[in-house]
C-alpha cells in the first residue's frame, strides 16, 4: 500500500496534529462556542459526534443529520476543518451530503468487517481524507484489514486513530492503550499518520497529559482530544473531556523531543544499544537452555504417564517471578506477560515431545 501523508491545505504539517471538540453535538450553540475558540488558539480541525453508538439504550445518541447545519457553520465562520464518525452507509451518504471534510470509522465499527466493507465501497471514487479508529480488541491485523478495505477502495489520505484496547481486568485506563500494537503499525507503514486519542484511552482528564506526552515521546503524529465548553454537564464523556483553556495549557506543556540525534548523541546511543544487543544474546542462548530443561521434563511426564500443566507448580513460578519482579523494579504486567509467554512456549515444547511416537522395533528375523 502506498497511502499518502494525511495532509489538508492550510493545516501545518508540523507534529503534533491537533483535532478537537466535543465528544457529541449537543446544541448549535454548544457546537459553535467550543469551536470559536479552538479556531482562536490556530487548531484547523474541529471533530464532533454527530452518531453516538453507546453501549447501552437510552443514552444520548447525538442528533444526528440534524447537526450537520451546525458544523456548517462552523466551516462558514472559521475557516476549520470538520470532521466526524460513520458507522453506516446511511453516515456516510448524509456526512457526504452534509459538507463533513473528514471521517472516522470507531472501534466498534473497525471491528465488523462486513460494516467497513460497505463503507468502503460506499466511498468509492470519493476522495476524502479518512481516519480508522483500532478495533475494541488488541487485533493488529484486523486494524490492517479495515485501513485495506479502504485502501483498495481508492480512498489514499488515510490515517489511524489509536484509542486503546479493551481489558476484562481494571487498569487505569478506561482502554488499555497497548502502545506496542500501534508502534508495530508504525513499523510495518512508516509514512501512514498514527493519531493518538488520549480521551478515550484515559477516561478521565486527570492523565490527558502523560498519555499525550508519550504519545508525542513515540514519534507519533497527532492528538485528538474531547473539549467541550462545560465538560462537567456533557451528555457524553463528560470525566473525559476539557475546556479549551484546559487544551491550551495541555498543549503548552507538551515536550516535542527531535527524531534525529547528532553525531555526539549517536555514539552515545550505539554504545548503549551495543550492550542491549549483548544482553538480548545472553537473554536468548538462557531461554534455549530453558527450553531444553522443559523437554526433559516432558520426556519424564510422558514415560510416567503425567499430565502436561501442574496448576500448583504453574502458580509457584508465576507468583514468585512476580515477586522477584517488583523488587527488581519490574511492573507486575510486563513480568506477567513474559512469563506466560515463557509458560505457553514451554508447554508447546512439552507437547511436541508427549506427542513423539516410540520408535518401531526392527524385525531382524532372518527368512
Amino acid at each position: 500500500m502506498k497511502i499518502e501523508p494525511f495532509r489538508l491545505p492550510g493545516v501545518s504539517e508540523e507534529r503534533p496534529l491537533i483535532i478537537a471538540g466535543p465528544c457529541s453535538a449537543e446544541s448549535e450553540e454548544q457546537v459553535l462556542t467550543v469551536a470559536r475558540s479552538l479556531s482562536q488558539m490556530g487548531i484547523r480541525i474541529f471533530r464532533s459526534g454527530l452518531w453516538k453508538p453507546r453501549t447501552r439504550p437510552n443514552a444520548f445518541e447525538g442528533h444526528g443529520s440534524a447537526a450537520l447545519p451546525w458544523l456548517r457553520r462552523v466551516k462558514e465562520e472559521t475557516g476549520m476543518y470538520v470532521a466526524t464518525e460513520v458507522a453506516n452507509v446511511k453516515h456516510v451518504y448524509e456526512a457526504l451530503r452534509g459538507g463533513i471534510d473528514i471521517m472516522w470509522i470507531g472501534a466498534r465499527t473497525t471491528a465488523n468487517p462486513f460494516a467497513v466493507q460497505e463503507i468502503a465501497d460506499t466511498l468509492k471514487g470519493v476522495d476524502i481524507p479518512v481516519l480508522i479508529k483500532n478495533p475494541v480488541n488488541p487485533d493488529l491485523e484486523l486494524w490492517i484489514g479495515a485501513i485495506e478495505r479502504l485502501y483498495h477502495s481508492g480512498i489514499r489520505r488515510l490515517g489511524v486513530i489509536h484509542r486503546g484496547f479493551s481489558k476484562y481486568e481494571q487498569t487505569a485506563y478506561r482502554n488499555h492503550p497497548q502502545w506496542q500494537i500501534p508502534i508495530e503499525l508504525k513499523r510495518r507503514y512508516p509514512e501512514l499518520t498514527i493519531i493518538t486519542d488520549p480521551s478515550h484511552i484515559c477516561g478521565n482528564r486527570e492523565n490527558l497529559l502523560q498519555v499525550s506526552q508519550q504519545a508525542m515521546d513515540l514519534n507519533f503524529d497527532g492528538l485528538i482530544i474531547e473539549t467541550h465548553p462545560d465538560p462537567d454537564n456533557a451528555l457524553s464523556d463528560a470525566k473525559q473531556q476539557i475546556t479549551p483553556d484546559q487544551l491550551k495549557l495541555l498543549l503548552s506543556r507538551l515536550v516535542l523531543r527531535h527524531q534525529e540525534v547528532d553525531a555526539l548523541a549517536r555514539v552515545t546511543l550505539d554504545e548503549l544499544r551495543e550492550q542491549i544487543d549483548q544482553y538480548d544474546d545472553q537473554l536468548m542462548n538462557l531461554l534455549e537452555r530453558r527450553m531444553g530443561i522443559s523437554e526433559k521434563i516432558g520426556e519424564y511426564k510422558r514415560k510416567n504417564n503425567i499430565t502436561i500443566l501442574q496448576t500448583r507448580r504453574w502458580d509457584e513460578i508465576i507468583t514468585s517471578r512476580v515477586k522477584q519482579g517488583l523488587e527488581k523494579g519490574l511492573s507486575m504486567e510486563f513480568v506477567t506477560k513474559i512469563f506466560e509467554a515463557i509458560h505457553q512456549e514451554s508447554i508447546n515444547h512439552q507437547t511436541a515431545v508427549m506427542n513423539k511416537q516410540d520408535e518401531p522395533v526392527s524385525d531382524t528375523t532372518q527368512k
